[in-house]
């Protein structure tokens, strides 16, 4: 599964404001429901109900977001750079300031799981890191976020 597949160029934000973990749920939840056609507050809803279970922040200043919904008739992501990193209760105490926003329909069951580990495997990668907070557009961005997965031989 590439990334190409689950992610437009228009679902890349490389300058997001928030100032609190909420706000930037309420951020991207709205920018899915653009994408999606769907009401923002049952996206925000759905993100909150999750990160009520543990935070979404997996460390070296990146939140992956993520829930289901079964009105979603497909999987939709929204990659987001906030201006400024905010406190995310990440389990390394870093603040985040990637957000990459996953939303899944409620039947996606193995397809879900296996976006969520290659949006893992992207963020795992150090150098790709650097470039997504070196990227200075949207172009760039999406380009970095769609390179073909590297695999191992």
């Amino acid at each position: 599964m590439d990334l190409a597949d689950l992610i437009a160029p228009e679902a890349v934000y490389p300058s997001l404001k928030a100032k609190s973990k909420k706000q930037a749920l309420q951020e991207v939840a709205q920018k899915a429901a653009v994408l999606t056609g769907l009401a923002a507050r049952s996206i925000f809803d759905t993100l909150l109900q999750r990160e009520r279970l543990g935070s979404t922040g997996v460390g070296r200043g990146i939140a992956i977001p993520h829930g289901r919904l079964a009105a979603l008739p497909r999987i939709v992501t929204v990659f987001a750079r906030l201006d400024e990193p905010i406190e995310f209760e990440a389990l390394d105490g870093e603040p985040v300031d990637l957000i990459f926003l996953l939303l899944a329909p409620e039947h996606a069951g193995a397809d879900h799981l296996k976006a969520l580990a290659r949006i893992s495997r992207l963020l795992r990668e150090p150098s790709t890191i650097e470039r997504l907070r070196a990227s200075k557009d949207r172009a760039a961005l999406y380009s970095v976020l769609t390179e073909p997965a590297v695999h191992a031989a």
